[in-house]
This record gives C-alpha cells, structure tokens and sequence, in this order.
C-alpha cells in the first residue's frame, strides 16, 4: 500500500474492490454531490471561496487564500 492513508486514493484500497469499482464503468455511485445540487445553491457555497470546505487546505494558508480568490469562477 501507499503511504497516503487517503481511503478516496485506489493505491489505499484492496485489489478486488478496486476491481469491483472499475466493472462499474464510470457508473456514478451516489446521486448526491455538488454536480446534482440546485444551481442557486451551488453558486451560493462558490461564492463563499472555500469557506464551506470541509478542510481540504491549511486555513490562511496561500493555496487557502488563491481557492478563496478564484471562488464561484469558472475554470
């Protein structure tokens, strides 16, 4: 195994629920997330610049502040 304990990183998974997971074939497996939200509601979270995260940067941290910068912003 990798030493990124991310359980979302394949490397960390056991081989036969990788292989379970690469039959689907692209088949999403939730109906939920940002991509099905109302679109009000997304640009909403956008617009509070990472604020909203769950922890994916450091907070006051430059990556933290260029993600709040960018914002609701298409890429």
């Amino acid at each position: 195994m990798a030493d990124n304990s991310n359980p979302g990183n394949f490397a960390n998974r056991p081989k036969e629920e990788v292989q379970a997971a690469a039959q689907k074939g692209g088949e999403t497996s939730t109906t939920g997330g940002f991509a099905s939200m109302d679109p009000d509601k997304q640009k909403n979270i956008a617009s509070q610049g990472g604020q909203a995260s769950s922890g994916s940067f450091e907070p006051g941290s430059e990556k933290a502040k260029e993600a709040g910068r960018k914002g609701g912003s298409a890429s």
